[in-house]
Parts: structure tokens; sequence; C-alpha cells
């Protein structure tokens, strides 16, 4: 038996993102952004009619959501954002200070010059006061993910992508706080800057090291302000 080739048209290339995907891309966009606040019941029929779709890639969106820790859908109860929990806040960082730090030892002594030199320019841009938190916080996803990118499997990148998306609701809340801060801005590129300048090294102690510090210091800072959010 012969595989089919490609001009058989039993595989065709995907040209465009299902409904669903984008449905679920513009619904968790707007849980991270906080345009749709923790605890925020979702309806159905109202998320339908905001985004001109059917229920079906709606509902398929809150199924994708729910197993990602951001939607709470239980039986027989409308499904809403999930609350925030500050347990599940820190818990969400122990599992990436375990994984990240480990592959930053092992992708530091395998990354170009040119993705570094690359990366330093995009921690640059992290700074500049004009940009949307949307884009900034996209970059941030994709830099993290390309410092380490050398050393991640398919699973690797699976559990950081969840990982990612999981803690960026908290901390996109916790720096919202701080973001009015001119200094905020300046930090932000400062941090990224000096992980870029750490990796060039190619020591996978130093890597593994500035990386642990760099979650653990982002995660007391929103730490910090969301306790404060909480509180009120």
């Amino acid at each position: 038996m012969t595989v089919a080739s490609a001009s058989s048209g039993s595989v065709r290339p995907i040209e465009t993102r299902s409904l669903s995907e984008q449905v679920t891309n513009e619904v968790r966009r707007s849980i991270l952004a906080g345009d749709l606040p923790p605890g925020q019941a979702l309806s159905l029929r109202r998320l339908a009619e905001q985004l001109d779709v059917s229920f079906i890639p709606v509902r398929d969106a809150l199924r994708v959501l729910e197993a990602e820790g951001l939607v709470v859908n239980p039986p027989g109860r409308s499904a809403s954002v999930a609350p925030l929990d500050l347990e599940e806040f820190h818990a969400i960082y122990r599992v990436r200070r375990l994984l990240e730090p480990d592959l930053a030892r092992r992708s530091a002594p395998q990354l170009a010059d040119a993705e570094l030199d690359r990366l330093y320019q995009a921690a640059a841009e992290f700074g500049g006061v004009e940009r949307s938190m949307d884009d900034i916080y996209d970059d941030h996803r994709a830099f993290h993910l390309a410092l380490l990118a050398p050393a991640a499997s398919a699973w690797d990148i699976r559990i950081l992508t969840m990982s990612e998306r999981a803690s960026e609701r908290y901390v996109r809340i916790g720096f919202g706080l701080l973001d009015p801060d001119p200094s905020e801005h300046e930090r932000r590129r400062e941090a990224h800057q000096l992980l870029v300048h750490e990796f060039r090294q190619r020591d996978p102690e130093i890597a593994a090291r500035v990386l642990d510090e760099h979650l653990a210091h982002n995660e007391d800072l929103a730490h910090n302000a969301l306790s404060r959010s909480i509180a009120r």
C-alpha cells in the first residue's frame, strides 16, 4: 500500500483558521486582557450575538478555555470566567519554575547569535508606551518561547503555552495596576534584555539561574499587586 501524494487531494493545506478557533482566540484574548473579568457569567447567547456567530463555535470555545483553566463550566450551571485564586497562581509558577530553567539550561548553548540579536531588539520594544498591551503580551509569549525553543520538545511547548496562558491572566491584572507608572515600561524592557545578555554567555547554569530569578521576581510583583486588588 502506498501513501497518497499531496496532489491526490487527500490532504490539503489549511489556509484559514476554523471559526471555532477564531472564537476561542477572541474569548481567550478578552479574558486575558480583563475585558471579561474574573467571575463574569458567560452567556452563550450573548457571546454568540457579540461575535456574530452561532452557538456551536462559542460552545466549542468554552470547552477549550475550560481545559486551559480560564473558564469554569459546572454541570447544570452557566459558564463563567474562572475566579482569581492566589494559590492557583503560585501553583502555575511552581510548574513554570521547574520546567523553564531546565529548558534554559539546555537551550542557551544552542541559540544562534542572530537569534539572540533579534530577541534583544524584540525586548527593546516591550518598553514602548505607545504599544497596546495585547501586542506586548503576544510578543512576550513569543519571546520566552524563542529563548527556550532549541531545547523544547512538542510536549514541552504544549505545557509552556498552557502555563503561560494560565499565568498571563494573573500577570496582566497585577501588572496592569503598575502600568500607569512610566518606569514600569522601562523595567519590562531592561528585564528582558538582561535575559538575552545572560544567555549570550552560553553558560547553562547562568541561563537557568537568571530565568528562574526573572520568573520569581515577576511572581512576587504580580502577587503583591493582586493581593492589594483582591483585598479591596
